[in-house]
């Protein structure tokens, strides 16, 4: 029998189920340039990888302020939040050339938010022969990339591709 280690998810199996306090967008909203996983700040939404990734450059664009709903955005925050979602779309293109992404939006439990209260849009690379069945039947995730790496190489790419 072969074994897949993948020591790092024990932090998410143990601790996934328990109430966390406060928003953990906020709080990496607010921690900044203190934040790993911040790979963009704009003006009125931010770029984040996902700490427990589907795949390698999974991305999730998130608006500064603390709202649950797309129908709670302003028109400037949704056109930010559009803007950061296609520049991550070109990046990701950049840096991986995967063959097409998820993109996509959980709005309440029974879509599959695991974050109730602040909206943010998952952006997930994908590649054809990806069946992705080892999350399916092992409820592991296979990663050929540490996430310090992913977050230098997609912070790199969208500042290219944000001019900044």
């Amino acid at each position: 029998m072969e074994r897949l280690w993948t020591p790092w998810r024990l932090h998410y199996v143990t601790e996934a189920s328990r109430p966390v306090p406060g928003c953990i967008f906020c709080d990496a909203r607010e921690r900044g340039g203190d934040e790993p996983l911040l790979v963009h700040r704009g003006e009125r939404a931010y770029v984040l990888l996902n700490k427990f990734p589907y795949n390698n450059g999974h991305l999730m664009v998130v608006p500064m302020r603390h709202v649950g709903r797309l129908a709670d955005l302003d028109a400037d925050e949704l056109a930010e939040l559009g803007r950061l979602a296609q520049a991550a779309e070109a990046a990701l293109t950049d840096v991986y050339h995967p063959h097409g992404f998820n993109m996509g939006l959980n709005l309440g439990r029974p879509a599959g938010a695991g974050v109730l209260d602040h909206l943010h849009l998952h952006v997930v690379p994908r590649w054809d022969g990806d069946t992705n069945f080892i999350s399916v039947v092992g409820e592991t995730r296979v990663l050929p990339e540490e996430l310090p790496e992913t977050a230098r190489r997609v912070g790199e790419a969208l500042a290219a591709r944000l001019g900044r």
